[in-house]
């Protein structure tokens, strides 16, 4: 004979695959956040990689007073197109266009003033909305380069070695790993994949606990030789079901957009292994079913369905909490973390991410610190259960 809860799950699963708004959750939120994650860091690697592919397009006035500016331009694959005369509305709409990355401006006088040693101005213009502020960068770095290197030929013909001016050299060694950079980068995007667990089961939270009071037929069930503890832990695992699943398909789906882009472009790298993805799966497992443990507490606390759906609802962005704020208090990684939901599943992925080796009281203390907080909720549902006062309505 089968247990009680198993027979209540077994029902409640079955009617929660029948719920299309809780399938065209599912298939939403699974999709979603890897997309997005996968667009973003798409859309980075394209503009990091585009200026090497495409060139830089510049429009340059009055360039026939520079030709070594000119040819350093051309070296650093600066595409010019020389210009006659503009006034500063035509270069500010011609910057609108997007056409062209920025316009350079040299007076009348550039030619005079340089020959007198004296600061010949050039006009930078660009747009600083737009979305070609690495490439700016890029020109503003040739003219710097331009710039020294007449400094030190007048004072080389002035018998003073260029040197002078840079009594410090200073090298830079960079220990950090594609995997750690990667991991630093998206770390804040990690959290992001944990919040559909509360999302996932809300649908079904809610209407085997809020709905079916108000259908009157939460009174059937318990008419039923079943004791309330059992209708509950039933009720929770197949709330809890629906979001391991997704959670898992999402985590999963992550992962392969992840692998698959070319991260290497910007200097990271996806480290985490097959393996690691099966523990993480089973870690998060404990979160799926606190999150149905605390949407169905809170249900039963709501006076009516609607009243139900908008606390809950409301809930769903408690995970939010510990996701935005420990990444803006840049603390270091502590094992206090392991013990907050949702932030322990988060510092769990972002360090084996960086390919390290954790050990596993990490994957302990993530499992074990949301089962026992869905635990309690569940053993006040079933208490709450045993209320006529609940039952009834009163």
């Amino acid at each position: 004979m089968k247990p009680k809860f198993l027979v209540v799950f077994i029902k409640e699963f079955r009617e929660t695959l029948r719920d299309k708004r809780a399938l065209g959750l599912l298939a939403l939120f699974v999709v979603m956040y890897p997309a997005m994650v996968g667009l973003g860091l798409g859309k980075l690697i394209d503009r990091t990689t585009t200026p090497e592919r495409e060139g830089i397009e510049v429009i340059v006035i009055g360039g026939q007073q520079a030709p070594t500016l000119m040819s350093l331009l051309k070296q650093k694959n600066v595409n010019v197109t020389e210009s006659g005369p503009m006034t500063d509305e035509a270069i500010t709409n011609v910057l609108r266009d997007k056409k062209v990355v920025a316009v350079l401006r040299l007076g009348d006088k550039f030619g005079d003033t340089y020959a007198a040693m004296r600061p010949a101005r050039i006009d930078l213009w660009f747009d600083s909305a737009s979305d070609s502020g690495r490439k700016t960068r890029d020109v503003e770095e040739v003219l710097r380069n331009y710039g020294n290197s007449i400094a030190g030929a007048r004072l080389l013909a002035h018998g003073v070695s260029p040197a002078t001016l840079a009594p410090v050299q200073v090298q830079r060694y960079d220990t950090g790993t594609n995997a750690s950079r990667s991991a630093t980068f998206i770390g804040a995007m990690l959290g992001s994949f944990f919040i559909p667990a509360f999302i996932f089961c809300l649908s079904s939270a809610v209407d085997s606990t809020a709905g079916e009071r108000e259908r009157r037929s939460l009174e059937v069930l318990l008419a039923q030789p079943a004791r309330p503890v059992d209708l509950i832990v039933g009720k929770w695992l197949a709330a809890g079901a629906l979001s391991v699943i997704g959670i898992t398909l999402e985590l999963g789906m992550a992962h392969g957009v992840l692998k698959w882009l070319p991260l290497e472009e910007i200097g990271m790298s996806w480290r985490l292994s097959s393996v690691d993805l099966v523990f993480v799966c089973i870690a998060t497992i404990p979160l799926s079913l606190f999150a149905a443990a605390f949407e169905i507490a809170l249900a039963m606390n709501a006076k009516s369905f609607k009243e139900a759906q908008s606390t809950v609802s409301f809930a769903v962005m408690l995970p939010m909490v510990p996701m935005v704020v420990v990444p803006m208090l840049e603390l270091k990684t502590a094992t206090w973390m392991y013990l907050v939901p949702v932030l322990s599943n988060q510092t769990l992925l972002r360090e084996l991410a960086k390919g390290q080796e954790i050990g596993a009281m990490p994957f302990i203390l993530t499992f074990g610190s949301s089962l026992l907080i869905a635990l309690a909720c569940i053993g006040w549902a079933s208490w709450r259960m045993k209320s006529e006062r609940y039952v009834l309505t009163v």
